[in-house]
């Protein structure tokens, strides 16, 4: 499996399945986590996504691109409230795990009055 593939497979089991057994088959014990809202570690991220998958995320995948060792996920997330976030995940991935994460997030863009009609995604 490559790292796209690997990635992919992430988000399908933890964030749409919440098959949270499955974490430590994808994210390293040492995680480095740049999100500041997430404290970092395999253990960080368990504590993260136990909460967020309550919110019933559903992803929807703009953009995978992989070079070298990183992935770039670009997708839209709407929560079960409605809230909808636009999202760019960056990971970094070693000996097949993910090691590594940035985000980009653009939070309750339903609310977002946009002044031309290009769209946000």
């Amino acid at each position: 499996m490559n790292n796209k593939e690997l990635v992919i497979n992430f988000y399908k089991d933890i964030f749409e399945k919440g098959e949270l057994a499955k974490v430590a088959n994808y994210i390293a014990d040492d995680y480095i986590q740049h999100n500041p809202r997430v404290a970092t570690g395999r253990a960080g991220f368990i504590k993260f996504i136990e909460e967020f998958i309550k919110l019933q995320p559903k992803i929807e995948f703009i953009n995978v691109s992989s070079e070298n060792n990183f992935v770039y996920v670009f997708f839209k997330c709407t929560l079960a409230n409605g809230i909808i976030n636009k999202v760019c995940d960056i990971y970094r991935i070693e000996n097949s795990m993910l090691v590594e994460h940035w985000d980009v997030i653009e939070h309750n863009v339903e609310i977002i009055k946009a002044v031309h009609n290009n769209g946000i995604f």
